[in-house]
């Protein structure tokens, strides 16, 4: 596994949105799809805002990897679980960065009930 450099932390950390693309089973890129991500010290999470059948979220799992773009930054990623006992610091970040859209909407992505839908962005080997 490689690691985010202080650059891409900040970048795509900082950016109001991710776009995101698993692989099919022949190597190709599925359509990006817009979603929230956020920093946690030195890692980057998605989570699945309408659950685990969520059709970006189930076929990033089946697939493993990926890509990402935000913050001019395209990257390509695997797909890893999330330490379970960040849920709480995720869900911090969450509401730091966007609280300003309402509690609706952020309670799509935060709680115990979501955290096990999260993932954390790695940045593949070169």
């Amino acid at each position: 596994m490689a690691d985010w450099t202080p650059e891409e932390l900040t970048r795509i950390g900082d950016a109001e949105e991710l776009e995101i693309s698993s692989r099919r089973p022949d190597g190709t890129l599925r359509p990006y799809v817009t979603i929230w991500v956020v920093r946690v010290d030195d890692d980057l999470y998605v989570r699945s805002a309408y659950g685990a059948t969520n059709p970006w979220y189930r076929r990033a799992r089946e697939s493993g990897s990926g890509s990402v773009r935000a913050g001019g930054l395209e990257r390509e990623v695997t797909f890893g679980d999330a330490d379970p006992g960040r849920s709480q610091d995720i869900d911090a970040a969450y509401h730091a960065k966007y609280d300003r859209h309402g509690p609706a909407i952020v309670g799509t992505v935060v709680g115990p009930e979501v955290a096990p839908l999260t993932i954390r962005l790695e940045p593949a080997l070169s």
